[in-house]
């Protein structure tokens, strides 16, 4: 579970490095990057941190 939380934010910030990036240097499809970096945020790395905490007080 742990790995998957690493692996999901390395993608959400490299997105989001990479859809920046586009962004300041006003290439195409700027818009569209940075937007499926803050999905892989909200709807990946984020549920993922709450589950793990979850878990942790549980056990």
């Amino acid at each position: 579970m742990k790995k998957s939380f690493y692996i999901l934010g390395f993608l959400s910030f490299f997105t989001l490095g990479i859809g920046a990036m586009f962004e300041f240097l006003q290439w195409p499809y700027a818009g569209i990057i940075v937007f499926v970096g803050f999905l892989f945020l909200n709807f990946g790395l984020i549920p993922t941190y709450f589950y793990q905490k979850y878990r942790m007080e549980k056990n």
